[in-house]
């Protein structure tokens, strides 16, 4: 009877986190949407990029930022080198005469230069970005008229994903919109937990200082200032390119974010509980996530023990969904088997990257950070 149970709660909450949530999510955000009062407004508007060695994308990303049509008397780009010892900050201090202007900072991470360009922003918007995503035209504009809504703290753009050449890039860009459906739904809501990091602005006076190391500042600064009375919103028309990363370069990014989840609730314990407007999908998005992996386990160590012939089909499943993934990286990429098992090896990498997000409790979260691999 214990297995059966333990099968079965680890299967509800499979169902729920995957299924169920966000389900009810889209018919929530059906009946009581909260719409946003968008309207003209131009405030001043300084760009905050924190950049470490980024010679191969500034230059793009500085020309897209300028040519995106907001007003140059009211546009500043603050460019802060992280420790930077490529030719970052020539790149920057070769835009001077166009608006940007650069900050060099010892090598403390990203937060510390994040920090860096809050305290020296006099814009009353700051945008926060990172240097590997050119912008969309407009983008900014689009940003600031979501703070035309008093009630609208932050407002996040989108990340716009291109197709992967491998499958294990077209699966993570089938994961990540799958993850944008959800914060669209979220949006509706006035309800989002986070922004993304490729691009956001809020309210300069909500900006706090980040403590240090942390991971996920995308998810801290907008956090604080929905415990301050404001919204998170979804402005879809604002957008970064990027292209979805190579399937081990996605399983230390999740390694990361995940862990910096665990790191968000230590910052804000309110979080769990009810009393504020996220609670019931933190614990159901955020939470969820990281509950997965144990999910899958209560299921795999519960199975030899269900009564026949469930233990036959629960073992013989899960072994067949397993080796799918093993042998994912050894089928010819035309393999019509391939379809499968690309998705099975994502999903499992996804979990094992939950699983390893416990690291945070054990490391230092600077040494949670790793490159992006293209």
């Amino acid at each position: 009877m214990t297995a059966v149970i333990t099968a079965i709660a680890g299967a509800l909450v499979m169902l729920y986190v995957l299924l169920g949530y966000p389900l009810l999510l889209a018919v929530v955000a059906r009946l009581f949407p909260r719409p946003i009062r968008r309207g003209p407004y131009t405030p001043s508007v300084s760009v905050i990029l924190a950049v470490h060695n980024g010679e191969a994308f500034l230059r793009a990303k500085l020309d897209s930022l300028l040519a995106a049509g907001y007003p140059s008397d009211k546009l500043a780009v603050l460019v802060i080198s992280d420790g930077s010892t490529d030719a970052t900050d020539s790149i920057a201090e070769s835009y001077a005469s166009r608006g940007v202007t650069l900050i060099r900072v010892p090598r403390g991470g990203k937060a510390a230069a994040i920090n860096a360009g809050i305290a020296q922003a006099a814009g009353d918007v700051l945008v926060f970005t990172d240097v590997r995503q050119p912008i969309r035209p407009g983008s900014l504009g689009y940003l600031t008229e979501c703070l035309a809504d008093p009630a609208v703290g932050v407002v996040s753009g989108e990340l716009a994903m291109g197709s992967g050449e491998q499958e294990g890039k077209t699966n993570v860009g089938l994961y990540w919109r799958y993850e944008l459906w959800i914060r669209k739904q979220l949006s509706k809501l006035g309800s989002m937990e986070s922004a993304t990091g490729a691009l956001y602005a809020m309210r300069r006076d909500l900006a706090v200082p980040l403590p240090p190391e942390t991971l996920l500042d995308d998810m801290y600064l907008p956090l604080a200032a929905v415990f301050r009375g404001y919204h998170i919103v979804l402005e879809e028309r604002a957008l970064a390119y990027d292209s979805p990363a190579a399937l081990d370069a996605e399983f230390y990014r999740k390694v990361r974010t995940l862990a910096g989840n665990y790191q968000i609730l230590a910052a804000f314990p309110k979080l769990l509980w009810p009393g504020n407007p996220l609670w019931i999908h933190f614990l159901s998005h955020k939470m969820g996530r990281l509950m997965l992996p144990f999910a899958l386990l209560a299921i795999a160590c519960a199975s030899p023990w269900m009564p026949p012939p469930w233990a036959g089909i629960l073992l013989a499943g899960q072994g067949a969904f397993y080796a799918l993934a093993a042998i994912d990286p050894f089928l010819p990429s035309r393999s019509v088997l391939k379809k499968i098992s690309s998705l099975s090896r994502t999903f499992s990498v996804l979990m094992l990257a939950a699983l390893c997000a416990l690291s945070y409790f054990f490391v230092r979260p600077q040494k949670l950070w790793r490159a992006k691999a293209s």
